[in-house]
């Protein structure tokens, strides 16, 4: 083949600045008489032979003569590579001499020359044994050679001749590597222009550039192929895009590759298009109908021309890029992909493989609809949990080839409840919501009783998703009337999804006491092998023990509580996965029954796993609870970051009790974290939840309150909490707070009125606190009331009933690993233990309350840990520290200490009952104290 020099690439060569610098620096030492050698190599389609022209076209514009030649794959005629080469420089003008005369001297006729040889991996035996030689010689070389090749393919003596020179360093080599994003979105653009203008904004073209980038692996070649055929993110690695004629345009190099191949490798290469990803070798020669011995020849004359690879080491093979494969397939016949595509799924018929069944029935559409629609569906229904996006689209094309005559009816319903089902789960909830209304639309005879049953759940189901709350109780409620009552024994798997759905409605209403009767009346009735599948029954066993956990029943919540967390952890997390409203659930019912540990390790299980579509919902009960629960065990960043977290997904969602419920625990744990130094930005939190907060709504909302409270009591607002608990939730009883938090708030109001001033009414409010607590039976909850007891002791100087009080408080706390409340509660006791037991133990107790607080990073402990310290050291630096009240703060101080409730005082000085609580709050954070006993102590030391 004789070589004809061919002009520079049009358009810009992208990404490759480094290696142009060194082939200038390269032509530049030629013309000072320093010869070099340089080695090009690298992947197929990594820009090569454009760095080859580039050389060109630099030794062009300095006017030096260039000689260019390739080598042919399969020729094997002795030199013909340099041959051709000498053919080429003669053409230029040279003095005609023949081959013969100075095939043994390169170097002679190449001097002054820049050379380049393209496709030295096709070279022949005695040229490249010609050119081992030459690039081993270290005479001094007056002469630019480039050698151009696939390292995979080159010759074992001509690549450790390059890879010695290059170690020894009389060797340049240009290895191209991969594209970056922004390489290949100025290629995808370049490539755009070229066709005509488009309609893709920079930021499509970003994007896609970055998807492209990752599919081709930076290949420049690849990144041109996928462009050309409108490769779209959502085609995926196994997807070459929706332009064929596009791919087949720009793929001609890949193409020539292709057609060089014998009939039997070509054929060969067709199957292994068909069979696509990783294949065997024995599944392509069933596919071609080739013998195993030929299919592995062909096989082989595949893999020394690098289109195939190994694959993952257990015999199965690759092509070397699936782009190679799109390729092979577009130019197999239609008539041989259908046959193969017909050979390749009986071949899988009843095997794994859920996708590859899925890819060849997709193919068959056209000619053999109801086979690929069946396994269109069987693969959709298979994988719905785990890859939501593809069923649709599979269930999708399935509808579409599916017959709609009235015989088909009955199929094609399933079909149809299916694809709301993977609607559902891929994130398209409006969708699914029309499609199952259009089948509740339909007349009553057109659906079976099981299909009906189906149909109301999955229509609930979008409407729950939706936030339909409403609509969804309807509808479910529907569905229910259609059971046969008692209910049937064993419950059929339809029932038992139409009864799952109806209690998550009311569940995550808050009407838990509506759907209690009819959860317990299913978890009752006895196990059997036709019965529902264990992971419906768990989640049905849940949502029954979450309803008791409401009602108040602890006992009995107690226990179902353990069983449902032995099954959720012996279920695989595909099962779990399924209803994945079971772990926040059961997280939910462990934290209010004080097991923190066992919710937070629940709530944390496959969290990741539902941060977008539809599961946000579920997701933000789960990051609400854990940041409940990390806050309550002492890990109060965490706290902070998920509730943070969780109230960014709540504004979007548009839930405003979750967002309340979020800004109230981040609150606190503000407060408990950052200590005096936070409370301008917890107040100005607390404030904002409160304004936005619907009274008596919802128990979500009596949730956010509480803690809300709890918060501006931490910041010494006494006041504002009573205020806060009384006027958002309602009367002393507290009705909207759920039975298993009551003895907390009512030990907060306790605590807050007797801040305020009124001891009578919070020994009342106390007597309601210790009956809830004696109540419920749960330890936590009474170290919340003993503690409050503890502080009406302490105000009454019954030092002895204080301290004592006070150390079972703590100890609970530290029981249940609960470290800022146990912490908070020694200090909280550091008075009645100086009183009742002597300093030595009162410091005793602020030294292990100070070691808890630095440990978890608790700053008001430890403020209030000081605090305490100077107090009980009778320092006399008390008395200055009064200076810091203005002259109205300091006299509403003094009628504070003489026992004058806020009303009293503000009667008294002609103000109002706000402003005289605003005064007050201010003497606190001046004083760092945070109750009006310890207000009057510090007056009695200053005077």
């Amino acid at each position: 083949m004789a070589a004809v020099p061919e002009p520079p690439a049009e358009g810009r060569l992208v990404g490759r600045e480094a290696e142009l610098a060194v082939l200038a620096g390269a032509v530049e030492a030629l013309e000072h008489g320093r010869g070099s050698l340089v080695d090009i190599c690298g992947e197929p389609g990594a820009g090569k032979t454009e760095l080859a022209r580039a050389l060109l076209a630099l030794a062009e514009q300095r006017r030096i003569p260039v000689i260019r030649a390739h080598a042919v794959r399969g020729n094997t005629t002795p030199g013909q590579l340099l041959s051709d080469a000498w053919a080429a420089r003669q053409g230029a003008g040279a003095e005609a001499r023949p081959f013969d005369a100075v095939c043994d001297r390169p170097a002679a006729w190449m001097t002054g020359h820049v050379v380049v040889l393209d496709d030295l991996h096709h070279c022949d035996p005695a040229s490249a044994a010609l050119l081992a030689q030459l690039v081993r010689s270290a005479a001094p070389r007056p002469f630019l050679l480039a050698l151009v090749h696939r390292p995979r393919q080159t010759t074992r003596e001509l690549r450790g001749a390059l890879e010695d020179g290059a170690r020894a360093g009389h060797v340049k080599r240009i290895e191209p590597g991969p594209l970056g994003p922004d390489a290949v979105a100025t290629l995808v653009a370049d490539q755009r222009a070229a066709a005509g203008p488009g309609q893709c904004t920079q930021a499509e073209l970003r994007l896609l550039a970055e998807r492209l980038c990752a599919t081709a692996g930076g290949n420049p070649l690849y990144v041109r192929l996928l462009a050309a055929a409108d490769w779209r993110p959502e085609h995926g690695i196994a997807g070459p895009g929706s332009d064929s004629a596009g791919l087949l345009r720009e793929a001609k190099p890949l193409v020539a590759e292709l057609d060089a191949l014998s009939t039997q490798a070509s054929l060969t290469a067709s199957a292994a298009a068909v069979a696509g990803g990783a294949f065997r070798p024995e599944d392509v020669a069933r596919l071609c109908g080739l013998d195993m011995d030929r299919a592995l020849d062909a096989l082989a004359e595949l893999e020394r021309a690098d289109l195939v690879r190994a694959g993952d080491g257990k015999g199965s093979l690759v092509f070397r890029h699936p782009v190679v494969g799109h390729v092979a397939y577009e130019l197999a016949g239609v008539s041989f992909r259908l046959r193969a595509h017909r050979r390749a799924l009986e071949l899988l018929a009843g095997g794994g493989r859920v996708r590859e069944r899925a890819r060849h029935a997709e193919r068959l559409l056209g000619t053999d609809a109801a086979l690929a629609t069946r396994t269109l569906a069987q693969a959709a229904i298979e994988i719905t949990p785990q890859e939501p996006a593809a069923a649709t689209r599979w269930l999708r094309l399935a509808l579409e080839a599916s017959p709609n005559g009235e015989g088909d009816l009955t199929d094609r319903t399933e079909l149809e409840l299916a694809y709301c089902r993977a609607l559902i789960a891929s994130g398209r909830l409006d969708e699914s919501r029309t499609r199952a209304h259009e089948l509740l639309g339909r007349r009553p005879t057109a659906l079976a009783h099981r299909q009906s049953l189906r149909a109301h759940a999955l229509c609930a189901e979008a409407e729950r998703r939706l936030g339909r709350y409403a609509e969804a109780t309807a509808i479910v409620g529907a569905g229910l009337a259609l059971l046969p009552r008692p209910l049937p024994v064993p419950l059929p798997p339809d029932a038992a999804e139409l009864i799952i759905e109806y209690g998550l409605v009311h569940v995550l209403r808050s009407e838990h006491e509506q759907a209690r009767d009819l959860l317990a009346e299913v978890v009752q009735t006895p196990d059997t092998a036709d019965d529902m599948n264990t992971a419906d029954r768990t989640v049905l066993r849940v949502l029954s023990a979450l309803c008791a956990t409401h009602a108040g029943d602890l006992q009995e919540a107690a226990a179902e509580v353990d069983h449902c967390a032995r099954l959720v952890d012996a279920l695989p997390d595909p099962l779990v996965g399924r209803t994945p409203e079971t772990l926040a659930l059961l997280g939910s019912a462990e934290l209010y029954l004080e097991r923190f540990a066992d919710a937070a390790r629940h709530m944390h299980r496959g969290l990741t796993a539902h941060e977008r579509g539809p599961q946000r919902p579920i997701q933000l009960h789960r990051l609400l609870g854990l940041a409940m629960a990390e806050q309550w065990t002492g890990r109060l960043d965490a706290s902070r970051q998920h509730a943070s977290t969780a109230e960014t997904l709540a504004r979007s969602l548009g839930v405003r009790p979750a967002v309340t419920l979020a800004q109230a625990i981040r609150a606190t744990a503000l407060v408990w974290s950052q200590g005096r130094a936070s409370v301008h930005e917890a107040v100005a939190l607390v404030e904002e939840a409160t304004s936005a907060a619907a009274p008596g709504t919802s128990w979500w909302a009596a949730s956010a309150t509480g803690l809300l409270a709890q918060a501006q009591l931490l910041a010494g607002d006494a006041a504002g909490c009573r205020r806060t608990l009384l006027d958002t939730i309602g009367a002393h009883r507290l009705p909207q707070v759920r039975p298993f938090s009551r003895p907390l708030l009512h030990a907060l109001l306790v605590t807050a009125t007797l801040d305020s001033g009124d001891r009578e009414e919070a020994h009342r409010l106390l007597e309601i606190a210790e009956a809830e607590s004696e109540r419920l039976g749960l330890a936590v909850q009474e170290a919340y009331v003993r503690r409050a007891r503890a502080q009406l002791h302490l105000s009454e100087d019954e030092h002895d009933l204080a301290a004592k009080l006070f150390e079972l408080a703590a100890e609970t706390f530290r029981s249940a690993s609960m470290p800022v409340e146990y912490a908070w509660t020694l200090a909280a006791g550091a008075r009645a233990f100086h009183e009742d037991q002597g300093p030595d133990t009162a410091v005793r107790h602020l030294d292990t309350a100070d070691v808890v607080a630095r440990t978890h990073a608790a700053r008001l402990v430890r403020e209030r840990v000081a605090h305490l310290r100077a107090a009980l050291s009778a320092d006399s630096r008390t008395t200055p520290t009064l200076a810091l009240l203005s002259d109205r703060e300091r006299e509403i101080a003094d009628l504070v200490a003489a026992g004058l409730r806020s009303r009293e005082i503000a009667e008294q000085l002609f103000l109002s009952t706000r402003t005289v609580e605003t005064h007050i709050s201010r003497a606190y954070r001046k004083l760092g104290v945070s109750s009006r006993v310890a207000l009057s102590e510090v007056l009695r030391r200053g005077r």
